[in-house]
C-alpha cells in the first residue's frame, strides 16, 4: 500500500532535493537535522596547523510516505538531485507502512496521503482519471 523513504543527504543536498520531488509531485516532507557518518567514518579536519577526526558530520533526514508504485520515481528524483559521486553523498531507506490516518479528517490509506497537485493526482489526470 504505502512506503516510507527516510533519506540522510548532505547538507548542501536538501535544496535540490526538495525542489526534485516538488517538480514530480511531492509535496509532503519532514526534515530533521541529524549528525551521523557512514562507511567513512567521518573526516579529518584541520586548523591553525592541528588536525582533528570529526566523526559526527551535520547531515538532514527527510522522511517521505507514499503510495508503492511512486517509490522508485522518488527514489531517482532524490539521486539525480543529491549525487556527487563523492564519500558522503548520503544513503535511502525504504520502510513498509502499515497504515495512514489524517487526523483532521480521520481519512486513511491513499486518501489520507492525497494533496491537491501531488504525485498522485498528476499520475490519475493524465491516465485519464479525475
Amino acid at each position: 500500500m504505502t512506503k516510507k523513504i527516510e533519506a540522510i543527504l548532505r547538507e548542501e543536498a536538501l535544496d535540490p532535493v526538495k525542489d526534485a520531488l516538488k517538480a514530480i509531485g511531492i509535496v509532503g516532507m519532514n526534515v530533521f537535522e541529524v549528525r551521523g557518518h557512514g562507511r567513512q567514518g567521518g573526516i579529518e579536519l584541520s586548523w591553525r596547523g592541528t588536525s582533528y577526526q570529526m566523526d559526527l558530520i551535520p547531515k538532514y533526514q527527510l522522511n517521505i510516505v507514499l503510495s508503492d508504485h511512486n517509490v522508485e520515481k522518488a527514489i531517482d528524483a532524490i539521486i539525480g538531485a543529491a549525487r556527487t559521486g563523492k564519500e558522503g553523498d548520503g544513503i535511502i531507506f525504504v520502510y513498509p507502512v502499515d497504515d495512514v490516518v489524517r487526523v483532521r479528517t480521520g481519512e486513511r490509506g491513499r486518501e489520507a496521503l492525497m494533496y491537491p497537485d501531488d504525485i498522485d493526482v498528476r499520475s490519475s489526470t493524465k491516465a485519464g482519471g479525475k
